[in-house]
């Protein structure tokens, strides 16, 4: 994959991140480099005073740093930023933060020097992964802490993974045949400054909640027909007059997989309307697919952004200290999809709630289950779903509105950005761990109908679905280690491999 910081896609940091797919730098990204690191050697050579170049950090502004010790002040502030604490970030979710790293300081307007960008390409391609911990950064003045932990091993300190192997980071980077790096004036403060740990973890959800609207379309359409819901409600027609883009693309999606389903009714053949967790569906799956498209739009500015300070402009021969490191564009839109996400659980538990209680599943067993009381069935299945659910409202709780100020009161205002992308993570996986509980359900629910009636079918999309459901979960006839089905209905969502098997029968979902 070529570099240039300008056209860097969330999909491609999934092929990069998860696919391991190897990345260079582009031969006009070589010349900006190296034209904006001649500058700042120039503005040394000069003895100018420049913000992080030859003067301290954060409330040390004024502080001016001689000339011998230039290169030292690179080497403490990686050290002394590296305090992060708590689980270390996921492999993947490194690998993006190095890829973002790389794009953002390929635009050129960073001043590091070509050979030390290069070591980090070097890293990436070898698989060479920092150990970083997720908990330190504020968000504004970027994710420094997390970067610093990044950094660290390039000077061949710190701790990292090479072949699935826990190493210091020296020895990790002579395994894998990388020179450490020497850092200049303004490097260490170039790899630092930036949005790449929020953007990293913001940009990995947001792939996953791609993914999972399509899904929860999926699930929400065989619900739909275990449920015998009416399809009028998914008339073109009443989209039309309510031109949101993302009813209108979910409403599509239902009829594609229920297309030829002699499960569903029309209106008044058996009742009039159904409840809101059925008949909204479009309504609710096209909202949260309007907010995902929004999120994608402003990652993807992000990700090909020059978010570190100051920033060198050779051309104009001017160093400009400005804010482009503040996260509150990543904070915020991080939040919006944390509600987004969160509602496709919410929506979800309530037609599982549906599947399994007698009083709502139109005539179906107790908890989808023959022999009640003996067994339990599928109750305890919604009290999961509930919990998952609960969780993800209070993780909902927008992180951007909070703000403690730093460095002496110089960083007054902050956006607790990777705080919000890492609640946003998190209720992806609970949202999928929802999903797959309704297909669990929805699928028994399915076996049940079509018990006593043989001869209906399933629609076009749906019988894709229930079918590979059934290929790797049994129908329940006695009780059994539910937990272990629901992983396994996890992991071919999280694969994609179910989207992928239903697009294979009806053409892209939206």
């Amino acid at each position: 994959m070529i570099i240039n910081g300008e056209n860097l896609s969330i999909e491609d940091v999934v092929r990069v991140a998860i696919k391991g797919e190897k990345v260079e730098l582009s031969d006009e990204s070589i010349e900006k480099v190296e034209h904006s690191r001649k500058y700042v050697e120039n503005i040394i050579g000069r003895g100018e005073i420049v913000y992080g170049v030859t003067t301290g950090f954060g409330k040390f502004c004024n502080v001016v740093i001689s000339p011998e010790d230039v290169r030292k002040l690179q080497i403490n502030l990686i050290r002394s930023h590296s305090v992060g604490v708590g689980d270390y970030f996921p492999e993947e979710v490194v690998r993006a933060m190095m890829l973002l790293r790389i794009n953002a300081l390929a635009k050129g307007y960073s001043g590091i020097r070509l050979s030390t960008l290069i070591t980090l390409i070097e890293m990436l391609n070898k698989g060479v992964t920092p150990l970083v911990p997720c908990q330190g950064s504020l968000g504004a003045s970027g994710d420094l802490v997390p970067l610093a932990h990044m950094a660290l091993v390039m000077m061949g300190e710190g701790e990292a993974v090479f072949k699935g192997e826990i190493l210091p980071g020296g020895k990790a980077l002579e395994r894998a045949g990388i020179k450490p790096v020497v850092l200049e004036a303004k490097e260490g403060l170039a790899l630092i400054n930036g949005t790449q740990a929020m953007s990293a973890v913001g940009s990995l959800a947001l792939a996953c909640a791609v993914n999972l609207s399509k899904v929860a379309d999926i699930c929400g359409a065989l619900s739909f027909e275990a449920l015998n819901g009416i399809i009028d409600a998914l008339d073109e027609r009443i989209q039309e007059v309510r031109p949101h883009p993302g009813q209108a693309s979910c409403a599509r999606n239902l009829r594609k997989l229920l297309h030829g389903s002699e499960f569903v009714t029309r209106q008044g053949q058996l009742k009039v309307q159904d409840a809101y967790a059925l008949r909204c569906i479009p309504q609710v799956h096209g909202a949260v697919k309007d907010a995902i498209w929004h999120v994608k739009k402003v990652l993807e500015i992000e990700i090909n952004s020059a978010t570190d300070n100051p920033l060198i402009f050779p051309e104009e021969e001017r160093v400009i200290s400005g804010g482009n490191f503040h996260g509150e564009p990543v904070a915020i839109n991080m939040d919006y999809l944390s509600i987004a996400v969160s509602e496709l659980a919410n929506i979800s538990e309530r037609r599982i709630e549906r599947l399994v209680n007698p009083h709502l599943n139109e005539g179906l067993p107790a908890f989808l289950t023959e022999k009640g009381g003996l067994n339990s069935g599928l109750m305890i299945s919604q009290y999961t779903a509930a919990a998952l659910v609960s969780e993800n409202k209070t993780l909902s709780f927008p992180a951007s509105v909070d703000s403690i100020p730093s460095s002496a009161n110089q960083e007054d205002h902050v956006s607790m950005g990777t705080i919000a992308a890492r609640k946003a993570l998190k209720i992806v996986e609970n949202t999928t761990n929802v999903l797959a509980i309704e297909l669990l359900c929805a699928a028994q629910a399915l076996d049940f109908r079509m018990e006593k009636n043989r001869s209906l079918k399933l629609g076009k999309g749906t019988d894709v679905v229930y079918k590979a459901v059934r290929d790797i979960v049994p129908k329940i006839v006695e009780d059994r280690v539910l937990s272990v089905d629901v992983k396994k209905l996890t992991n071919i969502i999280k694969s994609g491999e179910l989207v992928k098997k239903v697009e294979e029968v009806i053409g892209e979902l939206e």
